[in-house]
């Protein structure tokens, strides 16, 4: 089992030799720990296993929530794993998660080479999505399609999301149009993440995941920035989750 508690959400899968046998999804609330538990009661019960059926669990993100965990490893580790079997030729992983974003660069056997994460800032990550959406009274999971049909990107002059939130409330207030205030966001995101994934050096071929991976409108914009053609893994916002389960099945093989 791999459970991964971020700070949105809190993913959990179950694998065995190698392949997904279920996964599960919960909000992750104010209370991680409580949450954790609940996941793994729930997870159980939709692969129709018990605790004595996982023979080893990995945790990852808020780690000290998750005390069924047979060990804690971190997430940059995990997402690197995950990518590994998912897309094995990937040398360069984007990854935007709730609060930050970080870039992973991956050598010939899977290994991290190098990466960076981004500031305490929540301008570069799903967080500022999130606070727009909030304001422009969208459901997150519709701002993608949205946003792709702007004519006129509105331009952000920051990429803080404190003062983005206070910037996108004035571009209501002038009129803009809904789908310009949103692939502005997205530009403003994507222009946090190529500097990222400068930082790196940029390896082609190059992945995104998290949950951020879910937005079409932001990936193409991360793509129009960098040139590039991004791939997505299946459930990219599991990626995490499933290198925790990796992890847990290497275990059992030493």
């Amino acid at each position: 089992m791999g459970i991964d508690t971020g700070s949105r959400t809190s993913k959990g899968v179950i694998t065995r030799d190698g392949e997904l046998l279920t996964y599960h999804i919960l909000t992750s609330g104010t209370n991680y720990r409580q949450t954790a538990e609940k996941l793994y009661e729930e997870i159980l019960v939709k692969a129709v296993l018990t605790s004595g059926d996982i023979a080893y669990t990995v945790a990852t993100g808020h780690t000290g929530s998750v005390p069924y965990s047979n060990e804690d490893v971190t997430d940059i580790r995990c997402c690197a794993r995950g990518i590994r079997q998912l897309l094995p030729t990937v040398k360069t992983v984007i990854d935007i998660q709730s609060q930050t974003s970080q870039v992973i660069r991956l050598g010939e056997k899977g290994e991290i080479s190098n990466f960076v994460v981004s500031e305490k800032c929540a301008g570069g990550s799903g967080r500022f999505l999130e606070v727009v959406a909030n304001i422009l009274r969208l459901n997150i999971e519709d701002i993608g399609s949205i946003s792709m049909k702007s004519t006129k990107a509105v331009v952000f002059s920051t990429s803080c999301a404190v003062f983005g939130e206070s910037e996108a409330i004035s571009r209501v207030a002038e009129g803009m149009a809904v789908e310009d205030i949103l692939a502005g966001v997205h530009r403003a995101i994507a222009d946090k993440i190529s500097a990222l994934v400068n930082r790196v050096s940029l390896v082609e071929p190059c992945a995104v995941c998290g949950g951020a991976a879910l937005n079409a409108g932001l990936v193409k914009t991360i793509s129009e920035l960098l040139g590039i053609h991004l791939l997505i893994p299946p459930l990219p916002n599991f990626v995490t989750a499933r290198g925790a389960a990796a992890i847990a099945e290497d275990k059992l093989k030493t």
